[in-house]
């Protein structure tokens, strides 16, 4: 569990590194922009382990179990543009305000992360500058150019959350997350509880908030833009198969959407 160089600021990637952003369908036409904030689980060479074993690394607390595979598949039915952030939440959290207890994260859930213990600033900044930054830099240039061209756009962020948290089962196997936006989501919600063999949570497991949250406020909301956030339980989405089938259900979905919203005049 070598922690290397986790204090050393000269350089956290080096330039024969997996650069943080990830892009699929980048001239997609779709309305819906895919994000995916916890989409992977690489440390960057310099942070050895973060002194964590192996096994600590795979769970939860490291990336969104399933997300990549299920936002891999619904970019390329619905043809959506995906930006998706290839590093560990737990170097830093890209959907976490700098300024949130858990943007770079001392203990998850009941795990201490030593390589994140007695970070100083040069080294925090160092992992905003090279990791959290791009991916939003990304993001924004995006939204910027499809506004420019007129191109309707609908944020969804997509994440996976654990069947048990602290000893306690989630009934859910997706949930809707949303905070301002009064447009999307209830469709959204409406759609998934005809879904009858679906147990559906209104934002459950978790709410957005300007406190607790960085991709809907700051891209979405403060944009102006429809936005929603979905949440799917990682024992439906652990293995290919089931990534596939929520992707299929869930751009068949997105489809019926855009039906709604083309026929409203809302994109």
């Amino acid at each position: 569990m070598a922690l290397d160089n986790a204090g050393d600021t000269s350089l956290l990637l080096g330039k024969d590194e997996v650069p943080p952003v990830l892009e699929q369908n980048a001239h997609g036409r779709s309305p819906f922009l895919l994000t995916a904030d916890h989409y992977g689980r690489l440390i960057p060479r310099a942070l050895g382990d973060l002194g964590l074993p192996s096994g600590e690394l795979t769970r939860h607390i490291a990336w969104d179990i399933g997300i990549a595979g299920v936002a891999e598949a619904l970019s390329n039915q619905l043809g959506a543009h995906l930006i998706a952030q290839r590093y560990s939440r737990l170097v830093i959290d890209c959907n976490r305000p700098h300024d949130a207890p858990s943007s770079i994260p001392l203990m998850s859930e009941a795990t201490t992360i030593p390589g994140n213990e007695n970070l100083g600033h040069d080294a925090a900044e160092a992992r905003r500058r090279e990791i959290f930054a791009p991916y939003h830099r990304r993001i924004t240039e995006v939204i910027d150019a499809r506004l420019r061209q007129d191109l309707p756009t609908v944020l969804v962020a997509l994440h996976s959350f654990t069947p048990v948290y602290a000893g306690v089962a989630r009934p859910w196997h997706i949930g809707t997350l949303y905070h301002r936006d009064t447009r999307l989501p209830p469709l959204l919600l409406k759609l998934l509880r005809d879904e009858t063999d679906l147990v559906v949570g209104d934002n459950e497991p978790y709410a957005v908030s300007d406190e607790t949250d960085y991709g809907i406020p700051v891209h979405g909301e403060a944009r102006g833009l429809m936005n929603t956030g979905i949440e799917i339980r990682q024992d439906l989405i652990a293995h290919p198969a089931g990534q596939q089938q929520w992707a299929d259900r869930l751009a068949r979905i997105f489809g019926e959407i855009e039906t709604v919203m083309r026929a409203q005049g809302l994109v």
